[in-house]
């Protein structure tokens, strides 16, 4: 989502446009008037991916990287980790990211008391805007938040977290405007194919 990978979006905007304001101008053409072709982009190959610790699958766009970050809480350090794909040539993120509890703070925790504090949280540190919000549950019944947000860049998030098992899961697509009414029925058929594998 950096300003080089905006650059193939602009240039094929520019060709689009250019071609449509030469093709206007022109009397009858006596012979067949060849269009520019422009490159459509790369339509990612979507694969069902599963944790490394078996936990969760979700549908992903190829293989998604994956970074470790340690933070530190009031509940001691907490280890978060974070799945990110990006297809090649639009302006999309999609993430997974989840954080175990401690035993003892999973085992008291009000699931919807987390939830809030997942979404407040997650508004303050990207200073964004809440557009919407509504419970949810996972398909094996966990209990879970889903919220739309705004930052001051205009990037969006759709964001929908859960908590199962003393965990934290957090399931996003963030994207820009123009991409999100492109990308509308993708990202929800992404954040739909999320799902909890329980324990054994």
């Amino acid at each position: 989502m950096t300003v080089k990978s905006l650059l193939p979006l602009i240039t094929a905007t520019i060709v689009c446009g250019g071609s449509v304001l030469v093709e206007a101008r022109q009397p009858k053409p006596r012979v067949a008037v060849v269009k520019p072709t422009v490159s459509q982009s790369v339509q990612p190959k979507w694969k069902l991916y599963t944790a490394p610790d078996g936990r969760f699958t979700i549908l992903m766009p190829g293989n998604p990287s994956r970074n470790t970050e340690y933070q530190k809480t009031y509940m001691g350090e907490i280890n978060l980790e974070i799945f990110v794909a990006q297809p090649p040539k639009q302006q999309v993120a999609y993430i997974v990211a989840y954080n175990d509890f401690p035993y003892s703070y999973g085992q008291m925790a009000d699931p919807q008391a987390v939830l809030n504090n997942a979404r407040d949280m997650a508004l303050k540190t990207t200073k964004s805007n809440l557009i919407s919000q509504r419970n949810i549950r996972s398909y094996n019944n966990h209990p879970g938040k889903e919220i739309e947000y705004i930052n001051s860049g205009g990037k969006i998030t759709i964001s929908r977290m859960y908590v199962a098992e003393g965990r934290l899961y957090q399931v996003m697509a963030i994207t820009t405007k123009k991409q999100q009414k492109t990308l509308a029925k993708t990202i929800t058929g992404y954040l739909n194919s999320f799902n909890v594998v329980l324990k054994k």
